[in-house]
């Protein structure tokens, strides 16, 4: 990975908060809200709603679902408006499966970034049902910030984050987390830990930690440009164990407010990246005492 050229600043036009109405995606909203004031981007507030007419139900009844359908729009549009007061939001209420319509959303809109909660549903549950925030961030091709159920009720005082941890394995998706990292540092002078988790050794492998410590230290290095440090003092941390936990306890020990991971694309079956139980990323996301920015490759 490269030197980040510190001159390329982020730039969040157009930001998407996706909603269900559940207490963990209201947990969201001050984030949603604090980053769009902060860039001067428009908001806009998705809501996917499951079909309202059903096929199985009688033909009779479909006027009245359409009416109650409609009613209940127009109180979900109040509450968002509400909620975002002052910023007067774009209210899409549309129906369907939220993938597709998120994937429209970002592409006629030309979104920046989405804001999202998650209930961090994990073991069977997630097994089963999936998780809706793996999708949306293995799959939207624009960063996702997740807001998980262990995070801060509310959002940094002015969406700015005073210490970021940017966990990198140094592949493509973590080069592209880079420079919203950097970017982000420098926009709310925040203090900055770049971390890589070495896996523990095999049983009989040798391994010259000295050796391995310093080139994995000169790589994180390398991602700083040197303007940085006119803003910030970065610290360069490199740990051995198992890569979610070890990342969330940097993190706790660091008090973090904002994690930056770079994440692979989905592969294989559909709805694979959404019911892997070991996905590295989605525990992070569900275990994290604070929001975790996703980037894709």
């Amino acid at each position: 990975m490269s030197m980040v050229d510190v001159s390329t600043r982020i730039q969040l036009k157009n930001i998407l908060f996706t909603t269900d109405f559940s207490p963990a995606s209201n947990a969201a909203v001050p984030y949603a809200a604090a980053l769009a004031k902060r860039y001067g981007a428009k908001l806009h507030a998705l809501h996917v709603r499951p079909p309202i007419v059903n096929p199985m139900t009688p033909p009779r009844s479909w006027k009245a679902a359409e009416e109650a359908a409609k009613i209940e729009a127009e109180l979900q549009t109040r509450e968002l408006v509400k909620s975002f007061a002052g910023l007067r939001p774009e209210i899409l209420i549309e129906e369907g499966d939220l993938w597709s319509n998120l994937a429209k959303a970002i592409e006629e809109k030309k979104i920046d970034l989405i804001v999202m909660g998650t209930r961090g549903r994990s073991g069977v549950g997630k097994f089963v049902l999936g998780s809706s925030a793996e999708e949306v961030f293995r799959r939207a091709a624009c960063p996702v910030l997740t807001v998980g159920p262990h995070s801060p009720a509310k959002a940094p005082l002015g969406s700015e984050f005073t210490h970021i941890v940017f966990a990198t394995d140094f592949s493509p998706a973590s080069a592209a987390a880079a420079p919203y990292v950097i970017s982000l540092a420098q926009e709310c002078q925040a203090y900055l830990t770049l971390l890589h988790v070495v896996a523990e050794p095999k049983a009989g492998e040798l391994v010259d930690a000295p050796e391995l410590v310093r080139s994995l230290t000169q790589l994180l290095h390398n991602l700083v440009p040197s303007e940085a440090e006119l803003w910030c003092v970065p610290k360069f941390v490199i740990e051995r164990g198992k890569v979610a936990e070890t990342i969330l306890s940097v993190a706790e020990q660091a008090r973090a407010d904002l994690i930056v991971l770079g994440v692979r694309q989905p592969s294989g079956f559909p709805g694979a990246a959404t019911h892997l139980p070991i996905a590295i990323a989605h525990k992070i996301v569900s275990h994290a005492t604070c929001p975790v920015l996703t980037v894709r490759a």
